[in-house]
Formats: C-alpha cells, structure tokens, sequence
C-alpha cells in the first residue's frame, strides 16, 4: 500500500486544514447549502473558477492548438436513441448493494475493498506492526464514525487472498463481487449486517425532451457521442484529410450511488475530451511520435494487477510501444502528452501512474486503456483515460442509422474485389416493409462478408431471410426473396473505404483542478509564529491571480502607483489584484499565499522617489527592486512559463527590507 500524501515540506498532509482553508477562501463550496446540500454537487468561487479557466486555458493550447484539433461544442440533452445505439443505456452502470437493516445504498466494490483493508489494518496491529497512516482512497473510504479498527490477527494465506483481491479489485463483475461477500462474510460496520447481492445500476440522468414527453432522453455522461455523431461534416471541413483529432470540452452528468471524496466523486463535472480519428491500416502510427519516444511514464500493466500485485515500472513510452505493453504509436503518443500537459499545470511527478485497465473493468467500447492515476490524500485517483475505442462508435451509428460514418481515400492503383453484395428491388422493398425500410435496409447494408454468404446460401432453397433489426418488432424481420438478391460479385474500386478507429483522452477537469491543489498545497509559521499558514504552490501558468500589488501603508502617495501597475498589468491578460488594507505587509502577502499567488509587487517610498519596484516570489519570500518596465517584462515571461523564479533573480538586483521574514518552502 502507498504511504501517505505529503506537503511540499515532507510533512503528512493535513487534509481537514487544506479543506477548510479553501473553503474558507472559496475555491469550491457545497451547492445549496443553506437548503442542506446535495451530496455529489460543489459551486465553484472566483479562485476556483480562474484555476479551472487557466487550466482549461493550458489544456487548449496543449493539444487543440499545437495538435490542430477540430474543437466542437455539442448538446448535453442527448435523444435515447442515440445512447442505446451507443451501448450506454445497457451497460453504463455500476453495481450496488443495500444494507437490508438500514437501507443504506452501498457501492458494492468500494464496500468489498473498505471492509478488507479494514481487517488487513487489523491483522497489522494485532502482529504489533507499525501501521502507515495512509488517507482513503475515494473508492476505499471509510465512512466516519462506523466501528474502529478490531485488532484480529488473520493467517497468512488470508493476508494474501485479501492483498490480491484488492490489487485487482476493478476486474470483479457483479456476480464475483456477490461471492465475495458471501465467501468472507463482509458485514456493514454500521449495523452489523451483510448486504444484499449486487445489482446494476445505470448512473445516467433520464429526462423526457419537449412538453409531450414523447422524446425521452439523458443528460449526457460524456462529450463523446456529440464528436462521433459529426464525424462526417468533421471530415469534410477537415478537407478529408486523415488523421485529424475532434475535442469538446463541457459539462457531462453521473448519478453516482454514494458520492463522497468532495470534488473527486461527483455528479456533474466538466470533462476535456479528445477523439483522433485514426487508419487502422499499418498499426496505427503518429507521425509526431518521434518526439515523445523518450518521455520516461510510471506504468501499472493489466499483468501485474492480475497476478495480485501494484509494481510499477519506469520506462519510455518508446520502450512501451516497442515491447507490446502499450498497444500502438498513436495511444502511447497521446500518454506521453497527457503525462507532460499534467507536468505543465504543477502536478506533483512523484505522485502519477498511468495504470492499465483489466479485462472487466475495460469499458464496453474499449480495445485497450490506460488511466492517468494521481495520488493524493484518498489515494491514487483516476483523472485522465486514455482509450482504445477502435472502430466501435462510428460502426454502430452508422448500422443504426445509415448514415456514412466512412473515409473514402482514392488508391494510387485501382484493384479487383470479388465479393458478396445485397441488391434490393427498391420498387418493391419501400412498399412492402413502409416506414422501417430504412431500418431493415440498414442492418442488410451492415451485414458483413461471412453473413452475406450464409444468406445466399438460405436464399438458393427458402423463399425467404430472417434479419435482425434492432427496434423493429421482435427484433427480427424477415425478407421475401422476390426483394433481395444476395450474389457474388467483381467490382473494380479506385476508392478505399474504411471506417476510422479512435483513440480517446478523457480528462476530468475536477479531479484534475482537486490533486493540483494537493500536491501544490504546503504549509509554513505566520508572521507572528503562533500559527501555520498554508500556501498554495500554483505555477504562474495556473495561478488565479497573477500579482498581488501591495502599497507599503495607506499613503495618498502609492494610490497612482498601484492603479497604474493594475491597468497595466490588466491590459497585458495578466490579472492582479490590490490589497491596501490596515494589515501588516507580511500578513497581506500571507493572506495571498493562501490564494496561490506567485508574484507580489509593493509599493513604497522609494517607488515615489525613483519608480523603482520590488517583486516578492511566494515561495522563496525573496524580492528583487528594479524599474517598472523589467518587473513587467519579468511577470511577463514567469507568467508564460519562459522563465523561472531563479531566472529572474540571477537578472535583477536582490532586495531586502519591508517583509518581515517568513520561513521559505524546502
């Protein structure tokens, strides 16, 4: 097991003060609550929102721009029709269980994973070993005030089925997780009994769209279906250049069973989605990989986590490609890339693990993927996806709808294809099946080359087929042989058709903007000494405000100055803010450390007698004094990521004087 989360000064991380400061700083807060709140529900305040924007802000710059990306903007009501085709209706879902004493709705894995930790932390103390205080994990936390740690001492076969059964814990159905509880008598510590067997639940929200009702619907759970859907309107405004990357960033929807963890679990969420559209033809190559061959990721395969271990390995996504872990050029192309957009926004290197997911935890559409984990005080956490999807999306819109979800690539030589085609008598068909021809037309259309041949085969003896279309009737239509004929034949193409698979980066926002916070969180002695005050990290990149502007006292004198340097600054896209409040200097400049304000400018007599300035690093306390135009040009390049605090220093004159000294970030 991991050892806990730790402050930027080696210390345990004290969540409860984190919490309660950025609460208390209003960086996030529960909705509706002066109503009681709604578990799963968070309003963001002004840090929080500019945190989010300028991650956001990093994130287009990262991919959609220096990738060229199509970026689009899609409807969060989403028809029925189209998450039933897409497989989320039948399969979107998580598995519950319910405590019969108490109806408590119970997540059935998290329950599983939090009653045998609970008795491994017992068989620790009942040996008399030292038990590391690591924090829960979002899907292993244990509620409050539900039964204290039973020192038990458990054999060592036992020891080793419950390790091995948490290493893989995300790979059990709902069936296996039923036997679970069964097999180890896993009781509900509030009342003492065991739950009910699994049942799935699906976590969309359902909603009826129009006053009639008669359109059900959903709030979407991704921005994905949106970006398949306008494939091809995508592919001709991309000149039908392939490959090319679709992204959509916005609001997507979950009905979480329990959702605890703050912002890590909950119910509405903003996600940055990516979809590249890629030829599966020559093993899906990425011209730009060359770049990112040697980017060094922390890796977690499937094989490790089966055999009921969590050892990771450090190695190049190169090395990853090149030995099979990784699947292809293109998906290891976009885990080199997310791991450096997290680098570029703060994220803490000693606490991210890319982790690949096992069989049963795979996603239906999946052909291979890897989640981007980030470790914080609940432990490792799942923030970025990275998946495989194949050709699954745009096959089954396309077999639902007809519609042509296809690239069409014109072949340097023209080739001979003898194969089975389906030919419909028009005249007849539209009459005979009226307003499910289209349907039934479709799903003919989708048949492929092994079925076609069979139904030729019926053809030659019955006088009808038997096809299965989904919505119409039982399922199954069948087809006189007078309206189709089913033959082999030669066709000369010029043209390649194919149906272009899919490599997918799913980026939740949230989690994101929450890890950050951890892992830049620290704490340090207020100027008084009496009390720790904590200090957000941000890089200037990220950062709400940019700099604090400080007036040395209330002297007439400085106003000018400070709203001279504001508008400047303003004008520049570099937001500031003045504090000429009756604190001391150093507790101002505390009171924005709590902010994660990196730069601080103040403003004093000297300024009045030659424009000269001071600009305070948040993390150093250190300053440097030079005229207005290099301070703006310095805030400039540390606020566009060219320059760093140290460079800054080694160029402009060191400064010492109005700041009482505060102890610095080790």
């Amino acid at each position: 097991m991991t050892s806990a989360a730790t402050t930027l000064k080696g210390q345990p991380l004290d969540r409860p003060a984190l919490d309660s400061m950025l609460r208390r700083r209003m960086f996030y807060t529960p909705s509706f609550e002066i109503y009681g709140g709604v578990a799963g529900l968070y309003d963001y305040g002004p840090p929080g929102c500019s945190l989010q924007a300028n991650i956001i802000d990093v994130w287009r710059k990262h991919f959609v721009l220096e990738e060229d990306m199509l970026e689009v903007d899609c409807s969060v009501l989403t028809p029925h029709d189209v998450l039933k085709t897409s497989g989320h209706v039948d399969k979107f879902a998580d598995w519950m269980c319910k405590d019969p004493k108490n109806g408590e709705i119970l997540r059935a894995d998290h329950f599983v994973e939090e009653v045998l930790e609970t008795r491994l932390k017992g068989d620790k103390e009942a040996r008399g070993q030292k038990i590391e205080e690591k924090e829960e994990d979002p899907k292993k936390k244990k509620r409050k005030g539900k039964g204290a740690v039973e020192a038990v001492k458990l054999d060592d076969a036992v020891v080793q089925e419950y390790e091995e059964i948490l290493a893989k814990i995300d790979n059990y159905n709902g069936q296996e997780l039923g036997e679970l509880i069964k097999k180890y008598d896993l009781k509900n510590a509030a009342t003492g009994v065991q739950p009910s067997p699994p049942v799935a639940f699906n976590l969309m929200f359902q909603t009826a769209i129009g006053p009639s009702s008669n359109t059900p619907g959903y709030l979407r759970p991704e921005t994905a279906q949106g970006q398949f859907l306008n494939f091809a309107k995508l592919l001709e405004y991309n000149q039908q250049q392939m490959p090319f990357a679709s992204a959509s960033i916005g609001r997507s929807y979950r009905n979480e069973i329990s959702p605890r963890a703050g912002l890590l679990r909950v119910r509405e969420f903003l996600m940055a989605e990516i979809e590249h559209f890629v030829d599966p033809q020559g093993g899906k190559k990425h011209p730009r990989f060359e770049e990112v061959k040697d980017v060094e990721l922390v890796l977690l395969n499937r094989e490790t986590q089966l055999s009921g271990k969590t050892h990771v390995e450090k190695v190049s996504i190169g090395k990853a490609v090149a030995n099979g872990t990784v699947d292809n050029e293109t998906l290891g192309y976009f885990l080199a890339r997310i791991h450096l957009f997290l680098k570029k926004i703060g994220v803490d290197q000693s606490k991210i693990r890319f982790r690949q997911h096992m069989a049963n935890e795979m996603a239906h559409y999946a052909a291979d993927c890897w989640d981007a984990e980030l470790f914080t005080s609940y432990g490792w956490v799942e923030c970025v996806g990275c998946a495989d999807r194949s050709a699954y999306d745009l096959s089954v819109h396309a077999a639902k709808t007809g519609a042509p979800l296809i690239v069409r690539e014109r072949l340097p030589e023209p080739i001979t294809i003898e194969e089975y085609q389906v030919e419909l008598d028009k005249k007849k068909f539209g009459p005979h099946f009226k307003k499910d021809g289209k349907a039934v037309e479709a799903a003919l259309l989708a048949t492929t080359q092994c079925d076609r041949e069979e139904l030729s085969k019926t053809l030659e003896s019955a006088d009808s087929i038997t096809v299965k279309v989904e919505g119409v009737g039982n399922g199954e239509v069948t087809v006189p042989k007078e309206l189709i004929t089913v033959a082999k034949r030669k066709r000369t193409e010029n043209v390649r058709e194919f149906t272009p698979n899919v490599i997918e980066p799913s980026f939740g926002i949230g989690r994101i903007l929450y890890a950050l916070m951890e892992h830049c969180y620290w704490s340090r002695a207020s100027e008084g000494g009496d009390e720790a005050r904590g200090v957000l990290s941000f890089p200037p990149t990220v950062s709400p405000t940019k700099v604090l502007i400080v007036p040395l006292s209330s002297n007439e004198e400085f106003r000018p100055f400070c709203r001279k340097l504001s508008q400047k600054l303003r004008k520049m896209g570099i937001s500031s803010r003045i504090d000429d409040s009756s604190a001391t200097i150093g507790k101002r400049y505390s009171r924005n450390d709590e902010l994660g304000t990196p730069l601080g400018i103040t403003i004093d007599f000297q300024t009045v007698k030659d424009q000269t300035i001071t600009l305070r690093d948040r993390d150093s306390t250190k300053q440097v004094r030079a005229d207005e135009d290099k301070i703006i040009e310095a805030i400039q390049a540390m606020v566009d990521g060219s320059k760093s605090w140290k460079d800054i220093e080694a160029e402009l004159p060191v400064f010492s004087g109005q700041e009482v000294e505060l102890p610095t970030r080790e």
